[in-house]
């Protein structure tokens, strides 16, 4: 009789830094700390304008509301949160100039203003002597 044992496998990551501690219900603390503060702003919101609007209405205007609190728990790119990638892509756009000018030293054009400089000297020098 043979016996076959199966084991189970758990792939580890080999970048241990991508590895986040997780704190309440599988949620980061950023992630609990965000969602909380949703939970804080939506809800009651819900309950204060279901009185006067459709549930629908209210219903929306939670999830609209708790968006930017769910964005700011879940949303990373390159390895950054949503306020640091926020933070670079407006330095970036608006407060550091886009354009930047490409300035060469041409020999050429140096020595051609260079020659244009010296026959206008050369025309004022002999100006001068004819008008004496």
């Amino acid at each position: 009789m043979e016996v076959k044992l199966i084991m189970a496998y758990v792939s580890i990551p080999k970048d241990l830094t991508a590895v986040k501690t997780k704190f309440i219900l599988g949620l980061t603390k950023r992630q609990s700390v965000c969602f909380g503060l949703a939970i804080l702003k939506g809800v009651p919101l819900f309950f204060l304008t279901r009185g006067f609007l459709p549930t629908n209405a209210s219903a929306l205007l939670m999830v609209v509301v708790m968006l930017p609190f769910f964005l700011f728990a879940m949303y990373e790119k390159n390895g950054q949160p949503l306020e640091k990638y926020l933070k670079s892509v407006i330095a970036v756009k608006y407060q550091k100039p886009a354009i930047r000018t490409y300035q060469t030293n041409n020999l050429y054009t140096t020595l051609q203003r260079q020659s244009e400089l010296h026959k206008e000297v050369t025309d004022i020098a002999t100006a001068k002597e004819t008008n004496k």
